[in-house]
This record gives structure tokens, C-alpha cells and sequence, in this order.
């Protein structure tokens, strides 16, 4: 199965889609009544973008359990990918919060 390989590109992969999964369960615990177009539409249009960095943030959660699991597993490549991954959507979130 291509999850017990410790590869670093397998990493970047789920770190990558990880959050994207997060902002899913976010949208449908927050924004349920909602289509996706709608949400989206409201996370881009709010000024300063604070629901966008807390749906961000949230999300991040997702990319630490997977960390954590690949790291116990002794995975290190793997769980390396995740953490440059979730270091560059930490940067992201980081710079909308400054800038916005």
C-alpha cells in the first residue's frame, strides 16, 4: 500500500491535501446551510480574512495528526514532507493575518 512507504514526495502529497480535507469538515460543520460556491466566495470576500485563517488554522490540525503518525511509525521522510508542507501553509496563514 503506498501509505507504508517513507518517501518524502508521499509526504508533500498528503500534506498538501490534508488541509484541503480540514477546510471541507470546516465548511461543513460551519457554513452547512451553504453551497461550497457561497462559502468560498465568503472566505475570499471578508474583510481581513479571518474566517479564512481560522479555517486555515483549523485545518493545519489535520496535517499534525498525520505528522504525528508518520513520525511514530518511523517514517521520517514521510512526516518530513508533512512538516514542509504544514510550515508553508503556516507561512501562508501567517502572511494573510499580517498583510490583510
Amino acid at each position: 500500500m503506498i501509505f507504508k512507504k517513507d518517501n518524502f514526495i508521499l509526504g508533500l502529497i498528503l500534506g498538501i491535501f490534508a488541509p484541503f480535507v480540514g477546510i471541507l469538515i470546516f465548511k461543513m460543520y460551519k457554513f452547512s446551510v451553504f453551497s461550497f460556491r457561497e462559502t468560498f466566495q465568503y472566505l475570499l470576500v471578508e474583510p481581513g480574512f479571518k474566517t479564512l485563517t481560522v479555517a486555515l488554522s483549523l485545518s493545519l490540525l489535520l496535517n499534525a495528526l498525520l505528522f504525528t503518525i508518520y513520525i511514530n511509525s518511523g517514517k521520517d521522510y514521510t512526516a518530513k514532507g508533512i512538516f514542509v508542507t504544514t510550515l508553508l501553509y503556516g507561512l501562508l496563514v501567517l502572511s494573510i493575518k499580517t498583510f490583510s
